[in-house]
């Protein structure tokens, strides 16, 4: 029997983060400040901004704290979440004005001590801290489960040890729960288990899925996901993305095939396709190679050259 589909699903988007953080051209604040516009005109309201992290560590994100404050003022209604890790990390967010954070543990602790130089267990102990202040400060909290179906370093995850990690995650109270394929290494058949299987134990609402495009399995995984009853999907403008410990990554899941596999299946995501495309043009520009999700070539050769045709 085919599931019900939705009628509207909530696209989280990572592209000024998860996007930009691993790409080698730097993109200057008023660039990203751009983006974050085009983004918003696009109707994207839901939006990673950026991460509260060391700049030696990831130099692309030095500029958080303007960022972050430049944004929240001038889109108060707007949802803009920063990556904070520790403690310092979360008072450089509060003092920027952001008002949603996201913190995350590994299931696997290889990919913990090597992405964090933490333990997992350290991790989830930060992550309860963190997520205890953002309450007490009225912050809206995400927390991810991080390596949730594959490990660079360990290989497959056993699914189990992901359902933990989410549990204990689950059990700080936090807003959203995102489950990671952190390297884009998951299947369709994998993705659909894990989320049924959680979404019996969660409030399947409040759960998300952030997926990578690494071995083209990105739409497959999120139809699984969304056939499995998931309702918020992470992605990220152009496909930009991937993972340092994944070679051969090729970004996340892009937000425009993610739309228009929405758009398809006759499902609402408040986002216009077309003015999404005119993002993804000027981001191409700042970083000085081409981008674009899986849709752009057949979008390009169709209905840009032919504007009277239907969105179909």
């Amino acid at each position: 029997m085919i599931p019900t589909m939705p009628d509207y699903i909530k696209i989280y988007e990572v592209g000024p983060r998860d996007g930009l953080q691993n790409e080698a051209t730097l993109v200057n604040t008023a660039q990203k400040n751009k983006l974050v516009a085009g983004l918003i005109a696009t109707g994207l309201q839901h939006i990673e901004l950026t991460s509260f992290v060391h700049p030696t560590a990831v130099p692309q994100m030095a500029d958080a704290d303007d960022v972050m404050a430049a944004n929240r003022q001038k889109y108060p209604g707007a949802d803009f979440v920063g990556l904070v890790f520790n403690q310092r990390g979360y008072d450089r967010a509060l003092a920027a004005g952001c008002r949603a954070i996201a913190c995350g543990v590994s299931v696997s602790e290889t990919f913990s001590q090597k992405n964090t130089r933490m333990s997992s267990q350290k991790a989830m102990a930060i992550s309860r801290d963190l997520v205890a202040q953002a309450k007490r400060d009225g912050l809206w909290t995400r927390a991810y489960v991080m390596t949730a179906w594959v490990c660079p370093f360990e290989g497959p995850t056993p699914p189990q040890r992901t359902i933990a990690v989410a549990e204990a995650l689950w059990a700080l109270d936090v807003d959203e729960l995102a489950i990671a394929d952190t390297i884009g290494f998951a299947h369709p058949l994998e993705v659909g288990r894990l989320m049924e299987q959680l979404g019996r134990r969660l409030n399947m609402n409040r759960l998300a899925v952030h997926l990578h495009d690494t071995q083209a399995m990105g739409l497959a995984n999120a139809t699984a996901a969304l056939q499995a009853g998931v309702r918020i999907f992470d992605s990220s403008v152009g496909g930009l993305g991937g993972c340092p410990f994944a070679p051969g990554a090729a970004g996340n899941l892009a937000t425009e095939d993610l739309i228009f596999l929405a758009h398809k299946m006759d499902i609402g995501t408040g986002v216009d396709f077309r003015q999404l495309w005119e993002v993804v043009h000027e981001l191409e520009t700042f970083i000085g190679r081409p981008i674009g999700g899986r849709i752009r070539a057949w979008w390009e050769s169709y209905c840009r050259t032919e504007p009277q045709v239907a969105f179909r």
